[in-house]
């Protein structure tokens, strides 16, 4: 595989080269585990427990399938997808920072385990689906992750990534950079006092604005083989990727 395409360019404000981007986001995720769900219920954007199971199902997550969630967090999508399946055992969460996994063991009764999106320590056609949610912008190139995700998945696997997207209205860019740089900051020193989660609101809002185009990411994955590629938008800015593996 030749072809690189990193989700979002070198951020020198927080990092200063592409190397140097695995360990600073594992640190700040690490930093903020303890705080991130607290986090979440301010940031939210539509993404609440049942936006999540909506999104699963759309995709077609169905009970009796086995369900990857990539970059899984404290568990939020993959809650999401156990509801679904009414099974724990059938989803599995992988993500590589130690302190996201510590608070997602305290909800969640399914396997739980460290790896990164680049390199998933799963055997090849394991799957039915894949997600992930919102971390898209967080791996260090979209075309090895995508090879990955195809790689994990059964024949007509379905992959579903959810993602922030860029909103086009310069309105909406404006009040969304405030909600991100300025009153989540805010609300987030008032609640926690932890300078890395107040740092991550910040990043956040960067890598959403800096972040390749929508057309950029459909391209990687038809690139990488997967099929029925599209994206779907809810409300301006939430997007849903969603695409198969080609069946036998």
């Amino acid at each position: 595989m030749t072809e690189s395409t990193p989700p979002h360019p070198v951020l020198e404000e927080y990092y200063s080269t592409a190397a140097n981007r695995q360990s600073f986001v594992g640190e700040l995720f690490d930093g903020a585990a303890s705080y991130y769900n607290r986090i979440g219920q301010m940031l939210d954007l539509g993404s609440g427990p049942w936006y999540r199971r909506q999104a699963l199902q759309r995709a077609g997550l169905r009970p009796g399938m086995w369900l990857l969630d990539v970059a899984t967090g404290t568990g939020l999508v993959a809650h999401g997808g156990a509801a679904i399946l009414g099974d724990s055992g059938r989803v599995i969460g992988v993500d590589p920072s130690r302190g996201m996994l510590r608070e997602a063991r305290k909800t969640l009764a399914g396997p739980l385990v460290q790896g990164r999106a680049e390199a998933l320590p799963f055997c090849s056609d394991s799957f039915d689906m894949l997600s992930m949610g919102f971390a898209l912008r967080h791996v260090a190139d979209l075309e090895v992750a995508f090879h990955e995700y195809r790689r994990v998945l059964k024949a007509g696997g379905r992959l579903l990534l959810l993602e922030v997207s860029r909103p086009p209205s310069r309105v909406s860019r404006w009040l969304m950079q405030a909600h991100f740089q300025h009153v989540l900051p805010l609300m987030t020193r008032i609640s926690t006092r932890s300078e890395p989660a107040q740092l991550l609101m910040k990043y956040y809002w960067d890598t959403i604005d800096r972040c390749v185009p929508p057309e950029t990411i459909l391209d990687a994955l038809r690139r990488n083989g997967f099929v029925e590629v599209e994206r779907r938008v809810f409300f301006g800015f939430l997007s849903e990727y969603v695409a198969a593996k080609p069946p036998r």
